[in-house]
């Protein structure tokens, strides 16, 4: 049976204190950060240099999600800086297959996000250049957002096309994934999970990882595609 992954995202943590905040998720399965260029969405957080702060600072592999321009050019910088797994999105990257298997030879996993009006069955025969696919459940650019429920037909098919290719992939979802949201996310097919102020705006940031994870493992058990898988 699949397990469910917990990623919280940093971007709803203090930005002073992001050594700290990190350790307040100890318990996570990875730090998701947000890396925006204030040109590919309409907002600026950090870069490289700040990911590789938080790599020094933390024991937790790092899910980097590059929201940014130029992708091609930028991204495997973050897998030889250490992240375990980059993220690109395949709006703005020039040549995606290219790109993923820079960025595996760079010794990370290679994820394709997709925007909510982007479908994925364009990119069918691209699935096993990848080891995780990133469908957003909120536009790309800033926090805090209400989830997008249509996103859930889309969840589903991408989970039949991994299901169809026998891939052993992730399908991770990304935008207001929160204890109301998340059992609908992993019965429609995702296994990890971003989560930014459904963790960081309560008191404890680890308990909240925990109760997020219960949720989705309860699910998962009764997910016909999570048993099988």
């Amino acid at each position: 049976m699949a397990k469910p992954q917990i990623n919280p995202s940093i971007l709803s943590a203090d930005f002073a204190r992001l050594a700290d905040e990190t350790a307040k998720v100890a318990n996570a399965d990875w730090l998701h950060v947000d890396v925006m260029d204030n040109h590919f969405v309409p907002n600026l957080t950090l870069g490289l240099p700040v990911v590789e702060s938080i790599l020094k600072a933390s024991d937790t592999p790092v899910d980097a999600h590059l929201m940014i321009a130029d992708p091609d050019r930028w991204a495997p910088a973050y897998a030889e800086a250490g992240a375990g797994s980059v993220t690109f999105h395949v709006e703005a990257a020039a040549a995606p297959v290219r790109l993923a298997r820079s960025i595996r030879a760079a010794g990370a996993r290679a994820s394709m996000a997709l925007k909510p009006a982007t479908p994925i069955e364009p990119y069918e025969d691209l699935l096993p250049e990848l080891d995780m696919i990133l469908v957003m459940t909120v536009e790309p650019g800033f926090g805090g957002q209400k989830f997008l429920d249509i996103m859930l037909p889309k969840i589903r098919r991408t989970r039949e096309l991994i299901g169809k290719h026998g891939l052993d992939m992730w399908l991770q979802v990304d935008g207001g994934v929160s204890a109301e949201t998340i059992e609908r996310c992993a019965e429609a097919g995702a296994d990890v999970f971003v989560a930014g102020s459904a963790v960081y705006d309560g008191r404890d940031p680890g308990a909240a990882v925990d109760k997020l994870r219960a949720l989705a493992a309860q699910s998962l058990s009764a997910a016909p595609w999570a048993c099988a898988h």
